[in-house]
């Protein structure tokens, strides 16, 4: 399975111009071969192939007074954005197709230079790692590099990124087994929420840290500031600046909190199971600020890709399944209740439930039915079969080759520690 590992990444200020440079140089090469595609489909023409692509917009354009400057930047980033621009136009044939799930992509679009992230990508014929920890960056230079843990084995490309903080990063794909953990016979089902974050099937509350509402203050006082300079001043910029830096910590709070929740939850127990919630609907609503600071997709994600990196099982339950309406005890359907009322007693059995409690143990009684009942297919409409989360490869174009080298701490000459 491919993971990605980022560290943070310190250039120099000749460095830093070479990287802006080459960050230009890989959006013209995008927006040009995005441009003779649109033509050539406007015209009627036949569908320019990515070989002769590079032939036109790199080779042929460095040869030319108006593009000569490419060829003062390394040439696999503007390969790798070709590559990028043939992968945005099968997300969209796909999409249009069906064969792609989810959200309808849309048609590739020209990168402006005004993008606050930036980024580009260097194959194994780009970089390398120095003995001595620096990453070498073709015609960038050695860029100094934070190790705050050592590669699990030699990484397959890298990705450097400029988040809108100013912050560089370098963003490594490496291919690794799974490490399967020791199996524990625990099984929880979690029910998320906004009063609290989560409630387990097991009793235990996870309160929400509410990350974006306790910085509310200080973002406000910054983008106050920001909006009292004048545009196209270096002074706006300072303050653009000050603002992307006071969300980038609100953003890395909130992901350092999620990862250590979902590790915790993913050791201590064999099968997670979760509700499917609507969060685009619901992040249109009243509460919408609430919804995008509790991050639930985020939660979602990092349990199965951790599940199918550990050996752990996530199953989700259909979001039309009414949990907050039956009796954990004794399976009687109560009706629907407004979201004031956080105990009800059951009017079968008389047992006195809380609301988000009992919604967890009966999302965990449907996920354990279908999973032992049903493992080819579901075995009534409304509740999906929970699975063994599938290897994901995030952020990474499927044309990567695979590394074959042993796994080993301190591989790829980083130091150990």
């Amino acid at each position: 399975m491919h993971l990605r590992y980022s560290y943070r990444i310190y250039p120099t200020m000749g460095q830093r111009a070479s990287l802006a440079r080459t960050f230009g140089c890989a959006r013209v090469v995008y927006n040009d071969a995005l441009a003779v595609r649109k033509e050539a489909r406007k015209a009627g023409r036949p569908y320019p192939k990515s070989t002769g692509l590079q032939k036109v917009v790199i080779t042929a354009a460095k040869k030319t007074p108006e593009r000569a400057w490419l060829a003062s930047v390394g040439v696999d980033p503007l390969i790798q954005s070709l590559r990028d621009l043939d992968t945005a136009y099968r997300n969209f044939f796909d999409s249009v197709s069906g064969k792609r799930q989810g959200r309808p992509v849309g048609l590739p679009r020209f990168k402006s230079k005004r993008d606050v992230r930036q980024s580009l990508r260097f194959t194994r014929n780009g970089f390398r790692i120095r003995g001595n920890g620096k990453l070498n960056l073709a015609k960038i230079g050695d860029v100094r590099v934070k190790w705050s843990r050592p590669l699990p084995a030699d990484p397959s490309s890298v990705t450097i990124v400029l988040d809108p903080s100013g912050r560089y990063y370098a963003s490594f794909v490496v291919d690794v087994e799974p490490e399967h953990l020791p199996e524990v016979d625990a099984e929880v089902g979690i029910d998320l929420g906004l009063t609290t974050y989560a409630v387990l099937s097991t009793g235990e509350v996870i309160d929400n840290p509410r990350f974006l509402r306790k910085a509310e203050k200080r973002l406000k006082a910054a983008q106050r500031e920001l909006s009292r300079k004048a545009k196209g001043s270096k002074n706006r910029a300072k303050a653009r600046a000050k603002v992307a830096r006071a969300h980038a910590k609100v953003a890395d709070t909130r992901m350092d909190w999620l990862h250590k929740q979902t590790t915790r939850i993913i050791r201590e127990t064999q099968a997670v199971y979760l509700e499917d919630l609507n969060v685009r609907g619901l992040a249109r609503g009243r509460l919408a600020k609430s919804v995008h600071d509790a991050g639930w997709s985020t939660f979602r994600r990092l349990l199965e890709e951790k599940a199918a990196r550990y050996g752990r099982t996530v199953g989700i339950v259909h979001r039309a399944f009414p949990s907050s309406q039956l009796c954990s005890q004794c399976g009687h359907r109560d009706g629907p209740k407004p979201l004031a009322v956080r105990e009800w007693a059951c009017s079968a059995c008389g047992v006195l439930h809380d609301r988000d409690l009992n919604a967890a143990r009966n999302i965990l009684a449907a996920g354990q039915a279908d999973r032992l009942n049903a493992p080819g297919g579901p075995v009534r409409p409304g509740v999906a079969i929970p699975r063994q989360a599938r290897p994901v490869e995030r952020g990474t174009r499927l044309g990567d080759q695979r590394t074959t080298g042993d796994r080993a701490a301190g591989a790829g000459g980083i130091p150990a520690r």
